[in-house]
């Protein structure tokens, strides 16, 4: 049993204020696996009080670009030495595989900070321009400030890193609050900067539940609020920065669509859409969970699917043969299970899966990988974020029916196309009325590109050159001549 009595606040493990704390719970045995300190209101403003030091008075903002980088890499140092560690967090609190944890939450954030750090390294941190009336421009890109990163339980590295490394080579400090579901891998987290030896009070790692969130958020002492979340409390969060007219960026929720050309591959897309859909048991914000199908070749389309769907291994996370493993609570199992019996009520036939365990399975929070084929964009399964291994199929007639489905969505977060005409597939993304698309893959969320949403997947933008931008300030600094 892991257990953790402090918080990381200050550079340091302090004692919180309460003996609040939370339990981390198994979702493959159902067992409690960890304690851990939670986080209350006045731990926060200890929080904020010692990242606004850091950054009023302390050496972090002020150093040059480089020696941020440099530090930076030290930290990806020690990172890439706890990486099995750190990995084996994941899967004991979250229920990931173990070869998927090795791989998506462990080694693509660490490889994402040396990115971010070639990222920094590019930045025009002052740039030198003509001004228009005689007078020399000089624009400088300062640190936003103090940064109150809060993140999901889904992805909790991979979003964690999107949020801390580009604040931190900025020159902001971070107060991070990680989901109450998945404290541990940011403790570790915790430890790996305490090692790194970055100053005190530039990051400060805070778990705990709602309360924790909303006082971080609606903190006058942060300057800028980065959330990953649903858009249920998106909007709760946009609405606490407004009343301070604190800076927000909105990563929420997603009902991506698929679109598949009548030239595609149903090999080749039944694979993508496996990878792209439901890794990580479908606990993916840019999912693609609804497939739009040529009404001619459906049949092709859900069958290969199918195939591929009914080979998946579900089961213990520990087992490195392991492709999908449970859903990370009973409240998700139960709220999964719940649009399973209700995707068959408003008429969609499940073509794989349904309400249920998965044969072999008789603990833990699991459902089993689900395909509705026969569904109309009306239905529920069809609008709303499932949040698990659940996949609906839509059919078009014309290519600019399929444009008008893929677009009839409240959300805008990403969306993928399938074709033999890479070209076509590109003109067709243009007409996608979201924030990323990818063509013959599920979208790639590549460290030098933009990712973000429109409509309720929220605004602003994470990852790329705008990423790390998100976390400045431009001063324009204009220049005499003397009289």
């Amino acid at each position: 049993m892991y257990r953790s009595d402090a918080l990381f606040i200050g550079g340091e493990w302090a004692r919180p204020s309460s003996a609040a704390t939370l339990d981390v719970v198994s979702p493959h045995t159902e067992t409690t696996v960890a304690h851990v300190a939670a986080a209350a209101p006045a731990d926060v403003d200890a929080a904020v009080r010692a990242a606004r030091t850091a950054f009023e008075d302390g050496p972090w903002p002020r150093l040059d670009p480089a020696d941020r980088i440099a530090a930076v890499r030290r930290l990806a140092a020690r990172y890439d030495e706890s990486r099995a560690e750190m990995a084996d967090s994941i899967t004991a609190e979250l229920g990931a595989p173990v070869t998927f944890a090795r791989r998506a939450h462990v080694a693509l954030p660490h490889s994402m900070i040396g990115a971010f750090c070639d990222l920094a390294a590019a930045h025009p941190w002052q740039e030198d321009r003509p001004g228009r009336y005689g007078r020399d421009i000089r624009v400088r890109s300062e640190p936003v400030g103090v940064v109150a990163a809060v993140v999901p339980w889904n992805m909790p590295q991979f979003l964690i890193v999107t949020k801390l490394i580009p604040a931190l080579l900025a020159g902001c400090a971070v107060v991070l609050k990680p989901a109450p579901e998945t404290p541990l891998d940011a403790l570790l987290l915790a430890e790996l900067v305490a090692r790194a030896e970055l100053p005190p009070g530039v990051v400060a790692v805070l778990p705990g539940g709602a309360d924790t969130g909303a006082h971080l958020v609606g903190h006058p002492g942060v300057d800028k609020v980065s959330f990953t979340g649903s858009t249920a409390a998106g909007r709760a969060v946009a609405t606490a920065c407004a009343a301070n007219l604190t800076r927000v960026a909105l990563e929420l929720g997603g009902k991506s669509a698929a679109v598949v050309l009548d030239d595609a591959d149903p090999a080749t897309f039944a694979a993508g859409i496996v990878s792209a859909s439901l890794s990580n048991s479908g606990q993916l914000c840019n999912a693609l969970t609804r497939l739009v199908l040529p009404v001619t070749r459906a049949g092709e389309f859900v069958e290969a699917l199918a195939e591929r769907m009914r080979a998946l291994r579900v089961g213990d996370p520990n087992d490195p043969e392991t492709q999908l493993g449970p859903l990370v609570s009973r409240r998700q199992q139960q709220r999964v299970a719940d649009y399973l019996a209700l995707g068959q009520q408003q008429g969609a036939r499940a073509v794989v899966g349904g309400p249920g365990l998965p044969d072999g399975v008789d603990r833990g929070w699991y459902v089993r990988p689900t395909l509705f084929a026969e569904a109309t964009n009306t239905m529920r399964i069809a609008r709303e974020e499932i949040f698990g291994p659940v996949l609906t199929v839509l059919t078009y007639r014309t290519e600019d029916e399929a444009v008008a489905l893929a677009n009839d969505s409240d959300y805008g977060l990403a969306a993928a196309i399938w074709t033999e005409d890479a070209e076509r597939g590109a003109a067709l993304a243009a007409r996608l009325r979201t924030g990323t698309v990818g063509v013959n893959e599920g979208y790639t969320m590549d460290p030098m590109a933009p990712f973000g949403g429109v409509k309720a997947s929220g605004y602003g933008r994470e990852l790329g050159r705008e990423g790390l931008a998100g976390f400045t300030e431009p001063k324009s600094i204009s220049v005499a001549a003397p009289a």
